[in-house]
């Protein structure tokens, strides 16, 4: 019996603006080309502050990968929309490392930040 995969997480940081666009930009291409499924958000910051339902029906999907900002920023965005995220749901983390690095661990099971890591 096969693993189920993770649900795949792209923020695209569209009101906050602090992922750099080239990065935000290459990381969505990829996710694209490579033909896995994924959900796109225009902004978890937005959502949150909203306390968007979706946010909970995305924590509550049991595996989860988000491509996004800071681990510890997207943990608290979850939690403060009544949404605390599974553990072991895995942050990458798009201003610090390359689109190829978020990318590649979108798209694989190597190891990142955990949730749990990230408090």
């Amino acid at each position: 019996m096969s693993e189920i995969p993770p649900t795949l997480l792209y923020c695209r940081c569209a009101y906050a603006q602090v992922v750099p666009s080239g990065v935000k930009n290459a990381v969505l291409e990829k996710l694209c080309a490579s033909g896995a499924s994924f959900e796109t958000v225009a902004d978890l910051c937005e959502m949150a502050a909203h306390r968007d339902p979706r946010l909970q029906e995305l924590a509550a999907c049991g595996k989860l990968k988000i491509a996004a900002c800071y681990p510890r920023a997207v943990t608290g965005l979850f939690h403060q929309a009544g949404a605390p995220l599974p553990e072991g749901t895995e942050i990458l983390n798009m201003r610090t490392l390359t689109a190829e690095e978020v990318a590649t661990d979108m798209l694989t099971s190597a190891e990142t930040v955990t949730a749990s890591e990230a408090v």
